[in-house]
This record gives C-alpha cells, structure tokens and sequence, in this order.
C-alpha cells in the first residue's frame, strides 16, 4: 500500500462522492498507514450516512490506535447492542477493555470470541487473562496435569547451609509429627499444618520447602498464582482445591505455594470483590473442614508478609511464620562452593569472599559468578582456552553487583517499627541490629 493507491482511491471519489464501499476502502487504506485523522474523516463520512457496520468498526479502531479507548469502547458498544457478531468486534473489545483494565467485561468479551471461533488464540490476551489455551468454560486441571506437579526431591537438610534456626522451626512443626506420629497423637497434636516463609526475594525459601519434602522423603507440589488462577468465574477456585485434592491423594505431601501474598491478600484491600471467593476458598481448604489434611503440610512463601490478610495467621492455618533472611557466612560459602563446582577456578578464598558478600542473597552471589565469568569468557576467546575463576575475579565482579536485599529491608523496616503490635517483625529487627 503506498500513496499511489490513496491518490488513485481519492480520484475514483472526486468522480463518485456518494460511493460509501469506495470510501470506506479508502478509509482503511488510510488505517493501514496509520493516516489516523485522515482514516477518521473518511470513516466518519461513512458511518453517517450508512448502516455498514465496518465502518464504525473502522472508526473505533482509530481510537484505539489513538489511545482514546473509552471512545473505542462505546461506539463497540454501539455495534453489540445491534446484535452484530464479528470476531473483529469483540477481540477490539476485549483489548479495550484491558486498556481500561476492566477484566470481568474483557472476560465476558473474549467468551464471545472463542463461542464464534473456539479455536482462536491470542497470545498477548491470554497471558493478561490467564486462559488456558484448550478453553472450557468448565474445564479444571486434570487428573494427567495434576501430577505434573508432583515431584520426589533428591535434596534435604544437609544441602541446606546455614539456615539453623528455620530447619530447627520446621522440624518441630513438619518433620517431627510426621516421623513420630503417635508421639504427638499422645498430646492431641495432629500431623501436618502450615508454615509461612517470608524474607527478601532470592534468599532461598522455594530451597527450603523442597528439602523438607527431601528429609521425610515426602511428595512435593510447587505452585504460584499462575497455575491457579483462571479466566473463568469460578475455575480459579475449582483449581486450588483440586491441587488440595492431589496433595491429600499422595500424603505425607509438601505442598510449597510461592507467592502467596499474591493469592492471600488482604480481603479488606481488595478491589475487585471477583478475587474475594478464590481467599475464602483458600481458607476452607487451610482448615481442612470438609476434607481431612492429615499429612498434608503447606509452606507458603512471601516476599510481603504485610499484604497477607491475618485470617491466614489464624492457628491450624499458617501458626508458624519463619524469617528467612539473607544466607549467613556458613550459607555463603556453602552457595559459593555449589555455583562454583565444575567451574574452572583456582585458588578461589571462598571465605573471604562470602565475607564482602553483607546482605547479598542467593541470587546476588549467583548474579556475581555470571558477571565474573561473563570477563573471563572475553579473556578466553583470543585463544579459546578457558582461564580460571580466581579471587580477585569475584571480588572485582562483587562491586558490579549490589545486594538487592537492601530495598526490601528499607520497607520491611518501616513495618517492623511502626506495625509490629504482635512482635510478628521482631525478627526483621534483630536481623538488622546484627548486620548494622
């Protein structure tokens, strides 16, 4: 399309004003070249004097290129309300929508969608909307997905450096009832419950959900929000607790759900009272009151402690919240020692090194590993003989690398003094009195 073929369109016009299917080709030509203003006129002049109703589709397509999607949306509205079913109408209105981050109406928008065309995929929509591609507006995991997210871990405490007093925390609450059973039945003490990890992002908390798998050499499920949630009322909720179904299935059973501040925020701060069913549901399967979760222990992990609504601090729910903080010096070296393995290296003072690494997480002490081998990688192409990791390489690579723990600290910090009543953020304080 280039002007040539606008010019000769606008020509063909002069001769016949009243030809609409001529002008409004003329129109979306004009689109196609993001000519906006142009394409409006045109498509306006059409829409008037027409029942057409491409033309208005046109017209509502300029706004939205425009970014004008409340404009966007009426005159689609506009459209539906004549009871015209275009696929084109209803994937603009569904991106529309999102644009005005209405995900209820985009959902109901996008139902009409896959009802005209059921095979339909649009990658940027379904990632907003969390569709499953095979859509059912009925459909819930399978018993064949189910067990995709069961695993057996291969590690336990002893791959866990540092960390003492979370593993002993966890032994008390997890490992114990469950290798000494009727111990605990003597004191009406039942198997199973829930522990909440919280901590600065990267410090090792999904680690050490699976190890405790390991040390009972239980069964382990790892979700996050993701496998979850689902476009359709309903679904969501549907999902989590056919997840608690297969964890129950297969006791003793871990099963680790990542983020949960995501999934368990506070009902109060809610916007949007659609998400308020899938915590209530969350809730009834924590207690465990229609279903038994006997053997089944619940690890929640958290980056925000603060968002999580306290309905889920309630005891036989998550009774234990354990502060996983920045690796230790022990823990710094043992993450050294795992990275570094089958690395050329030489001489490499792990100790010295963990010692500079203050506040650096497990992720940082990776990040810095990449950095460093990133430079020696540029040393060894002029050869293509590998040259060894050695101190000074990480050390140099260290003041490239910030630990990214120190922003969560900043905020966790706030909270710990200014709304820490029940002493729940004592931890936090004692951390940062120590490492000063």
């Amino acid at each position: 399309m280039d002007d040539h073929t606008i010019n000769s369109l606008k020509a063909a016009l002069q001769q016949s004003p009243e030809n609409n299917p001529l002008r409004l080709l003329l129109a979306q030509n004009l689109l196609l070249l993001n000519r906006l203003e142009e394409a409006e006129k045109e498509f306006a002049i059409v829409a008037a004097s027409s029942t057409d109703f491409r033309a208005k589709l046109g017209l509502a397509k300029v706004y939205f290129a425009k970014g004008n999607y409340s404009a966007c949306n009426v005159i689609l509205e506009e459209i539906i309300a004549s009871n015209v079913k275009d696929i084109d109408v209803y994937i603009l209105y569904t991106k529309a929508l999102l644009e005005e981050s209405s995900i209820e109406k985009a959902i109901d928008a996008y139902r009409e969608v896959l009802a005209i065309d059921p095979k339909y995929k649009n990658d940027e929509i379904d990632s907003q909307l969390r569709h499953r591609y095979e859509s059912d507006p009925e459909e819930t995991i399978t018993e064949e997905e189910d067990y995709r997210f069961l695993q057996k871990p291969d590690i336990n405490f002893s791959d866990v450096g540092g960390m003492e007093g979370v593993k002993k925390e966890i032994e008390m609450k997890i490992i114990q009832p469950l290798l000494q059973p009727e111990l605990y039945k003597a004191y009406g003490k039942k198997t199973g419950g829930g522990i909440l990890l919280y901590g600065p992002p990267g410090c090792g908390k999904t680690f050490i959900a699976k190890a405790t798998a390991g040390q009972v050499q239980a069964k382990f499920i790892s979700v996050s929000l993701n496998d979850i949630l689902d476009m359709w009322v309903g679904s969501s909720e549907k999902n989590l607790h056919e997840l608690f179904e297969v964890a129950r299935n297969n006791s003793p059973c871990v099963l680790f759900i990542d983020e949960i501040d995501a999934l368990g925020a506070s009902r109060s701060d809610m916007k949007q009272s659609s998400s308020r069913p899938l915590i209530n549901q969350f809730l009834q399967e924590l207690d465990g009151i229609e279903h038994s979760n006997e053997g089944l222990l619940i690890i929640g992990a958290t980056n925000t402690p603060w968002n999580l609504d306290p309905a889920f601090r309630r005891p036989g729910r998550f009774d234990r919240i354990l502060f996983v903080p920045p690796p230790d010096q022990t823990s710094k070296e043992a993450i050294l020692r795992i990275k570094l393995k089958n690395k050329p290296t030489k001489d490499i003072d792990i100790y010295s090194i963990a010692k500079k690494c203050k506040s650096y997480s497990g992720a940082d002490i990776d990040a810095i590993i990449d950095i460093a081998i990133e430079q020696k990688l540029e040393a060894s192409f002029k050869d293509g003989i590998p040259k060894p990791l050695e101190t000074k390489d990480l050390l140099k690579a260290l003041k490239k690398h910030h630990p990214s723990t120190q922003e969560w600290f900043t905020t966790a910090k706030n909270f710990a003094m200014f709304a820490n009543d029940s002493g729940l953020y004592d931890e936090i304080l004692d951390y940062l009195k120590k490492n000063k």
